[in-house]
């Protein structure tokens, strides 16, 4: 698997266009109303656009009915579905033969337990490995800017390809892909200056950064 930068909940062409020029993989669109980063069809189309060949565009849905799905498949044209709720197995490979696109479905981490649910996502065809939400009522399923104790994937089978996110950020991703030897990263929050409000400097140093600890690792 190649290394994997991606940036998620951009939410204007500015901030889209900083990820992209800075070199993002993968770019993401939030479509959960509640959240800062939330994008409407007609924006999540035109950011589709803005990002087509240039960058793997993620649509991420949190427990969406089939038109939820239908919806953004349409508008955005993801070239992943990124599932951030508490779909099932079951669920994940009804919408993966759905949509007839890749799916990636995220896990919570908080304890060595959480990771005994990989082995039941095989349908998926990647896993993001997630800081579990605090135990808020207003807290959102992602975007918290809380890590999760890397260490706990110190015995994490090899083969799984996951991507790891969850308090990432420019001065702390190279030392979680030291550890993690992740192969990919996923930012949202670490790049802003306020909820939802990415800032450009902070994209381009998450990834030159990441970037520079993807070649280290590899000597």
């Amino acid at each position: 698997m190649d290394n994997l930068i991606k940036i998620c909940g951009l939410s204007t062409p500015e901030t889209l266009d900083a990820a992209l020029g800075a070199g993002a993989d993968m770019v993401g669109f939030v479509r959960i109303p509640r959240s800062p980063r939330h994008v409407s069809l007609d924006l999540g189309h035109k950011l589709s656009l803005q990002a087509r060949g240039r960058a793997q565009r993620v649509v991420l849905l949190l427990n969406p009915g089939d038109e939820d799905i239908a919806q953004a498949v349409e508008a955005i044209n993801p070239d992943l579905i990124q599932l951030h709720g508490s779909e099932s197995p079951e669920r994940v490979a009804e919408i993966r033969s759905m949509v007839k696109r890749p799916v990636m479905k995220a896990l919570g981490v908080a304890e060595p337990s959480d990771l005994q649910a990989l082995t039941s996502y095989a349908d998926a065809d990647r896993i993001l490995l997630d800081a579990k939400p605090p135990r808020t009522a207003d807290a959102l399923p992602g975007g918290n800017g809380i890590p999760f104790d890397w260490r706990l994937l110190n015995g994490l089978d090899r083969k799984v390809s996951f991507m790891l996110s969850g308090g990432l950020n420019p001065d702390n991703v190279a030392e979680a892909i030291r550890l993690t030897r992740t192969q990919a990263v996923d930012v949202s929050s670490g790049v802003e200056v306020g909820p939802g409000r990415k800032d450009p400097a902070r994209i381009e140093a998450f990834i030159r950064a990441a970037r520079t600890a993807f070649a280290a690792a590899h000597h």
